[in-house]
C-alpha cells in the first residue's frame, strides 16, 4: 500500500537546472568559451560535483577571474532566471491528490536548505511537506541513498510503501539504492543524460494522473533490496 511520495525538488518540482546552466554559459561566453552540456552534466543531481566551473574557466582563460565581482552578477541572474519559472506540470496536482489521500509527503534533496526551503515558501508548496531532508541533513549525498532512508525514517514508512519522483540518474540511482520505486520525470536537460535505474519514465507528471500512478504501484512487485 502507498504511504508515501517522497518528491526530489531541483528540476521535478521546479526547473531550476536549466536557467543554473544558462547563468553559466553566459559568464563562459563573457571569456570567449562555450560551456558544452557534456561537461555540466556532471554537476547535476550532486552537491559535490566532479565539475568545478569557476576552476574549469580559470583553466580555459590561463588566468585568475576575480569571482568576488563575478559570482554576485551570475547568482542574481541565476536567481532572476529560476523566478520566472512556474512549477512544474503535474507537481500541483500530484501534492493536491496525494494529500487528500493521507499520503505523507518529503522533499529529499541534494540541494541545501537555504536554497530548498526559501523556494518552496515563495511557491506555496512548503505546507504540503511534514519532511524536507537536503545535503546538510546527511553524511552524503545523491547517488548514495541517505536521504531517502532519513526522509523514511522520519516519516515511519517502509521502503515498499513508499515512491520516488526524480528527473536526474544520482537522484535514481539513490532511490534504488534505499530500495524504492522511483517515477522518473526528466527535464530539457536530464532527458539528455544516461539513466542507469528508474522503474517507469514519464515524460510529465501532468500525463498521467495521479490515481493511475496509484494503481500502477499497486501491481508492482516490491522485490528491491537496499544498499548503502
Amino acid at each position: 500500500m502507498l504511504k508515501a511520495v517522497l518528491y526530489d525538488f531541483d528540476g521535478l518540482i521546479l526547473e531550476t537546472e536549466t536557467p543554473i546552466y544558462q547563468s553559466w554559459q553566459e559568464i563562459y561566453r563573457e571569456f570567449g568559451f562555450e560551456l558544452p552540456f557534456d561537461l555540466w552534466q556532471d554537476s547535476i543531481g550532486w552537491l559535490d560535483s566532479p565539475f568545478d566551473p569557476y576552476k574549469t574557466l580559470e583553466a580555459w582563460a590561463g588566468r585568475t577571474i576575480e569571482w568576488e565581482e563575478m559570482e554576485p552578477k551570475r547568482a542574481l541572474r541565476e536567481r532572476s532566471l529560476v523566478e520566472q519559472q512556474p512549477i512544474l506540470p503535474g507537481v500541483q496536482e500530484y501534492l493536491d491528490q496525494a494529500s487528500s489521500r493521507g499520503m505523507k509527503l518529503a522533499v529529499a534533496s541534494s540541494s541545501p536548505h537555504a536554497w530548498v526551503d526559501a523556494h518552496l515558501e515563495r511557491l506555496g508548496l512548503a505546507g504540503y511537506f511534514q519532511i524536507v531532508r537536503c545535503s546538510e541533513d546527511v553524511p552524503v549525498s545523491k547517488p548514495h541513498p541517505d536521504v531517502y532512508n532519513a526522509c523514511l525514517a522520519a516519516l515511519g514508512v517502509k521502503p515498499g510503501e513508499a515512491l520516488v519522483l526524480e528527473d536526474s540518474p544520482p537522484g535514481a540511482l539513490a532511490a534504488e539504492r534505499a530500495g524504492i520505486f522511483c517515477v522518473v520525470v526528466p527535464n530539457e536537460l536530464t532527458i539528455q543524460m544516461q539513466f542507469q535505474a528508474g522503474d517507469l519514465f514519464l515524460k510529465s507528471l501532468g500525463l498521467l494522473p495521479f490515481n493511475s500512478l496509484v494503481s500502477w504501484f499497486s501491481n508492482q512487485p516490491f522485490s528491491k533490496s537496499s544498499s548503502s
